[in-house]
């Protein structure tokens, strides 16, 4: 049985769908992986402005003004990206090959602030090599958030740390009476203005 003009007008419809579909799928992959990794060509660049202080030649007398003033980067961040770059680039240069991103799904591309968290977790000297292997384990190839990797570190730190409740608890007293410290001198000096 032959088809007619309308049915293969319709099946002709749903091909050409189906491919818009998965060409929109396939770009929205490569954005996302992109979206993800943005920041390492932001880093990337804002190195050499940092080290060689090429900011003054711009007129900024600091990196920070530059940052905030010209790029609407906080300083914060801008110093987060500076060390998570210079991290990876010493430590983990693997991460910084396009190959890496282009192997992985966009759900397993770590995030900056995943990466920054490996980064202040290698530094963590109470940290042992076994810990941090399966922190790196968890940011390259599971693609955890910032958030659960946070949680793993501190969980592994208490692991480690024997911790005393009578200790704790003056820790957090003491913490707790020099911010009601810092909360009465600047109503203090608020008062003085007034």
């Amino acid at each position: 049985m032959a088809m007619t003009d309308t049915e293969i007008y319709d099946q002709k419809r749903k091909v050409k769908s189906a491919l818009t579909a998965d060409l929109i799928r396939d770009k929205l992959i490569q954005f996302s992986k992109d979206f993800k990794t943005s920041w390492v060509n932001l880093g990337q660049n804002l190195y050499p402005v940092y080290k060689d202080k090429l900011f003054h030649a711009w007129g900024f007398e600091k990196f920070e003004d530059y940052t905030q003033r010209e790029l609407g980067i906080k300083k914060e961040t801008a110093a987060k990206l500076l060390k998570t770059y210079f991290f990876l680039e010493q430590n983990e240069p693997e991460y910084l090959k396009k190959e890496f991103i282009d192997e992985r799904d966009p759900a397993q591309v770590p995030s900056c602030d995943a990466l920054n968290v490996l980064r202040l977790a290698r530094a963590n000297k109470d940290l042992n090599r076994k810990d941090y292997a399966e922190l790196k384990e968890a940011v390259y190839e599971k693609g955890k958030e910032a958030v659960e990797v946070r949680k793993d570190l501190v969980s592994l730190m208490k692991e480690r740390k024997q911790v005393d409740p009578d200790e704790e608890r003056e820790k957090r007293n003491v913490a707790a009476v020099k911010r009601l410290l810092s909360a009465m001198r600047s109503f203090e000096k608020d008062m003085e203005a007034l």
